[in-house]
Order: structure tokens, then sequence, then C-alpha cells
């Protein structure tokens, strides 16, 4: 069986290097299965460098399609030209996507239309937000899915919603799990734990990278403001999305307790997340890590296609209403937080149980 794995951005290479361990695990136990690794250059990314795959332990891609930035439109049709001519050149048996972004939409299609099965890992998840060019591309991928890899009961219900087979649906966990319990023991201080004298538990992290966050000058400056506010006395130590800093460049904010600095690896900004008292952010992948590693999560948005983070986690939304920021900077600082537990198949063997579902899908010997 030989499999194409599509990764477009650098998250998905953390959700795909587990799945391909597994692989491996079973190539070296006999079984007839293969991968061939197609990173869709969807996102132009310095910090994709040998480090970064050394670091993780992640393998390098087969080939990388190099389609490159630009709008939405002209980003599918680049990847979808690019890809056809990869599967064509390399025909497989199973295309597999990962996560949301353009790319495995873009991906999904061109399979489909070539009569490849697709499989979708974090399939079902839904943020009831038609804004996000992520929840779009997530409702294409599950409509032409032929297996569906979920990390929570809540995509399961989305599926089986939409009329999805049960038999196709596999509720396994979460992949970007695996990758975070794999490395927590190699977590490393950053320069700035040293430079900004930080204290266990005595900090805050913030990521902020989200269009109705960050795009307003006024709007940002305003959360800003109120955060370094709220936040007294504690350190803020806030890693600077790109997309962030061409704004925050125009508003020279200063406060005494809020420190911008460049961004983060992966080991070196979970190491802050890990030994934070809070983190504060508007993406969604945090919010899970943070469940995880029991840290409670502020998220400055008004949905989140993760409510397990919620229910179950250490997460709670406050969107952009100041008197909900104000009321969970009162209850952290009272230490009055929540007790956060781990979902359910959240545990580091998602994807030892996706590809024992393959093995047994396809009957592989």
């Amino acid at each position: 069986m030989n499999i194409t794995i599509i990764a477009g951005a650098r998250p998905n290479f953390m959700k795909i290097a587990p799945i391909i361990d597994a692989i491996i695990q079973k190539q070296n136990e006999g079984f007839n299965i293969h991968y061939r690794l197609v990173h869709t250059g969807q996102h132009y990314d310095k910090n994709l460098s040998g480090t970064f795959f050394e670091e993780l332990q992640i393998p390098y891609p087969d080939i990388n399609l190099e389609t490159k930035s630009g709008t939405q439109a002209e980003q599918t049709a680049a990847i979808m030209i690019g890809f056809e001519k990869e599967i064509n050149q390399n025909p497989c048996d199973l295309v597999m996507v990962v996560g949301d972004v353009t790319s495995t939409m873009a991906c999904a299609i061109v399979a489909k239309k070539a009569e490849i099965k697709v499989a979708h890992v974090e399939a079902g998840i839904r943020s009831g937000d038609m804004r996000m060019p992520e929840e779009i591309n997530r409702i294409v991928t599950d409509s032409l899915t032929d297996y569906y890899f979920t990390t929570s009961h809540h995509a399961n219900e989305n599926l089986l919603n939409l009329g999805v087979n049960n038999d196709h649906v596999f509720f396994v966990g979460n992949v970007m799990i695996d990758t975070l319990l794999k490395n927590m023991p190699r977590f490393k201080k950053p320069d700035i734990w040293n430079l900004l004298n930080l204290k266990k538990k005595h900090y805050l992290v913030m990521t902020l990278h989200r269009p109705s966050n960050v795009d307003e000058k006024k709007q940002l400056k305003s959360l800003i403001t109120q955060i370094a506010s709220l936040a007294e006395s504690y350190p803020i130590v806030f890693p600077v999305h790109p997309r962030t800093k061409i704004v925050l460049e125009k508003l020279n904010l200063k406060f005494q307790n809020l420190h911008f600095v460049d961004p983060l690896g992966y080991l070196e900004f979970n190491f802050l997340v890990k030994n934070a008292l809070a983190v504060i952010t508007d993406s969604g992948g945090i919010t899970e890590e943070a469940t995880v590693m029991k840290v409670p999560c502020i998220t400055l948005r008004e949905n989140t296609e993760r409510p397990e983070t919620c229910e179950i986690g250490t997460n709670i939304l406050v969107g952009s209403d100041n008197k909900k920021i104000e009321n969970a900077f009162k209850t952290l600082l009272s230490n009055k937080w929540k007790q956060g537990q781990t979902p359910e198949l959240w545990d580091g063997n998602s994807a030892n149980r996706i590809v024992n579902h393959l093995v047994e899908i396809y009957n592989l010997q």
C-alpha cells in the first residue's frame, strides 16, 4: 500500500510526524505499507529549516511543490496544479491530508478527481464561523473524505449529523498531542528565560495572529493595553507573529511588563507554556497543548472548533469582550481557575491507532 501524505504548513509536519513513525514501525513488522511525504510549499517559513526537522525528528519531505503564497484562489489553484502532476508521476492508493489549511482542501479535491481514496486526520471539527477560511476548508475536505480520523466525540457527532457512514469514522485522538508528549522531556529553556529573569508560574505567554484581533490598529491597541494592565506585575512574553508585527510597529506600545520577542522554536515555546501561569491566545492548537499541560488558557475568540478544551480542559473563550477578559484575569489571579482534565484518547497513541485502522481497512499483510 502506498500512501501520499500532505503537509502544507509548519503545524502539519508536527501532525504527520507521529503517523510516519507509526508507518515505519509497521514496515519493520513486515507490513506492506509505504509513504511519500509531499510539502505543498503553501507557507514559506524560514523556520522550516534543517534545524526544525532535526529538532523534532521529523522526516524531510520527498518533494516540495513550492506553490508559495497568494490569494486564496491563487494558492488553491497552484497547489492543485502542482499536486496533480505529483500524483500522475507518483501514483498512490491513498492520499492523507491533515488539519484544515488550504493544502488540505486542494489536495483532497485533486485526489478525488483522480479517483484516489482520501483520509482526513482531524476530520469533523467545526467552529461554525464561515468567516474563517479554515472552516470552509474543513467542510469541503470532509465532503470528499473516505476515511475520517477524529480527535473528539464532538467531531464524530458533526460528521454523523452530515450523514457520514459511521463505519468510516474512526475516533483516534489527537496526533498533535502525540508530538507534544514525545517531545515534552526535550523542552528547552529559551535565552529570554534568563534575560527576563522569568520564574515558574510567575509570567504569562501571549500569542495573537487572527485578523479579527490584529489587523485593526485600534482593536489591537485596546486589547493589549487591557491585558497589560490586568496582568499587574506579571511579565507577559509575547512571541510576535509576522502578521502582528506589521501592525505593532505602527502602534509604539510600551508597557513595563510586556515583552515582545521573536518567534520561538517548538521546544522553546512549549517550555514557556508549560511553566507559565497562563496562556493568552487566539490559536486553536495552543488551546489543545495548554489543556494537556494543565495550563490555564484564555482564548481571545468568540468560538472554537475544539470545544473539548473548554468543556474538559483548561480553556475559556472571552472573545474581545472587556468584561469577560477582566473576569478571566480575576479568576486566574485569585487562584480559582478550573482544574482541567485531558480529553479522551489524547494519550500519545493516536498515530498508532490511525495506522492500525489503515492496516485493517486495506487488509495488509
